[in-house]
């Protein structure tokens, strides 16, 4: 009867085990199992997103320019236009930002019937209504007084981003009266206005500073000149300006302020007697401007950026604590120098890469395009991790 009770409970314990955990496996496999499964798919879905989606960049870019301007068309193509051309402007495409295939002539000039005549520099294309335009400056052919920089600054159209451009206005934007270089648009879409900023070219502009006395005491430069940028609404129909030119950024009057160091390189190192204050490039992030800009030589190492900061698309702007945020690198090991002119790419994610030309020892002369990450911090700081010659994946 004992050993009959034992083995009744004996089974009846194996049945109830069974059936428990027979039921366990249920309720996974009905619920857990496929909600696993789920996890696993999202994760793997998101890995091969960030594969097909990311962008590998390798610096430098295989792309011979000085002054580049990527613009991102409405095709989903990017499209790359930069100074390498005697006579106009070349345009390269890619669908990642690595590989580049060149698409040939986009706008030739000094024609017979254009205004131009030579020096064709910094070009930059908007989209616009379905239309494409060209933004660039060149020596203008009305120079009776034979100057030897008489850059003006005008606008070009075509219906695709490979061109042909045709130009404008049959004439410069307008004529300020001095030299000016480096067009570069913003397209305030709150009010409908758009402005233009450039930079007066150091020609004939020696300025009164501290720095210049600093250099005429040492017996190295009479003078020292300088470019500077200004900013002007312009109309929509990209046919004039509207009002008057606004001065915004110059190199530092004192030697003890922040910026005179970096921006009075190519003065302190006795390469040229000119201090730059060019490139410039506008971005508004959250209610603030910032003004991305060039100084030093173009042709030198010590070609740099900063940034400045503004409320409004004329400022006034102040210069960040934080400049040069883009400099040569070989003081840190590194290879590259003449890092400058950039411009922002914003990605379909909101992130942002900076685009600009530099020099390497393998380049030589040679401007080169590099691209790196960029970002504003939560504290309104601008940052540009760069330059880097490492392969990068930005997704």
């Amino acid at each position: 009867m004992v050993v009959f009770i034992c083995f009744a409970l004996l089974k009846f314990s194996i049945t109830f085990v069974y059936d428990f955990l027979y039921l366990i496996f249920k309720i996974m496999m009905k619920y857990l199992f496929p909600i696993s499964f789920s996890i696993l798919f999202f994760l793997y879905g998101c890995a091969g997103k960030s594969e097909t989606s990311g962008y590998s960049l390798q610096n430098p870019v295989p792309v011979s320019f000085g002054d580049p301007f990527i613009l991102k068309a409405s095709d989903g193509k990017f499209y790359m236009y930069g100074t390498s051309e005697p006579n106009g402007f070349r345009v390269y495409s890619s669908d990642n930002l690595k590989d580049w295939k060149d698409e040939g002539l986009v706008y030739t000039g000094a024609t017979e019937d254009s205004w131009t005549v030579d020096c064709f520099w910094a070009p930059e294309v908007y989209e616009r209504n379905g239309k494409y335009y060209i933004w660039y400056s060149a020596n203008w052919k009305n120079n009776p007084a034979y100057e030897e920089e008489m850059f003006r600054i005008g606008v070009a159209v075509a219906d695709k981003p490979t061109g042909p451009f045709k130009e404008m206005n049959g004439a410069p934007l307008f004529d300020p009266g001095y030299p000016i270089i480096d067009a570069n648009l913003y397209f305030d879409d709150e009010n409908g206005k758009v402005y233009l900023y450039y930079s007066r070219c150091c020609y004939k502009h020696p300025v009164e500073s501290e720095i210049a006395d600093w250099a005429k005491a040492k017996g190295w430069f009479d003078e020292i000149e300088e470019s500077w940028i200004y900013g002007v609404e312009i109309k929509p129909d990209f046919t004039g300006v509207i009002g008057e030119p606004v001065l915004l950024l110059r190199p530092p009057f004192k030697m003890d302020d922040r910026q005179a160091e970096w921006e009075s390189r190519s003065v302190t190192s006795k390469e040229v007697n000119r201090r730059w204050t060019e490139g410039s490039f506008l971005i508004k992030e959250r209610d603030t401007y910032y003004m991305l800009y060039s100084a030093n030589y173009f042709g030198g190492a010590n070609y740099a950026v900063g940034y400045a900061t503004g409320k409004s698309p004329l400022g006034p702007f102040q210069k960040a604590e934080n400049n040069p945020v883009l400099e040569k690198n070989v003081e840190k090991g590194g290879d590259v120098t003449g890092t400058g002119h950039c411009m922002v790419l914003r990605l379909e994610d909101g992130q942002m890469l900076n685009v600009y030309h530099a020099r390497t020892t393998k380049t030589g002369d040679n401007r080169v395009v590099f691209i790196d990450p960029m970002e504003i911090t939560p504290e309104g700081k601008l940052v540009v991790h760069g330059p880097t010659t490492r392969p990068q994946t930005v997704f």
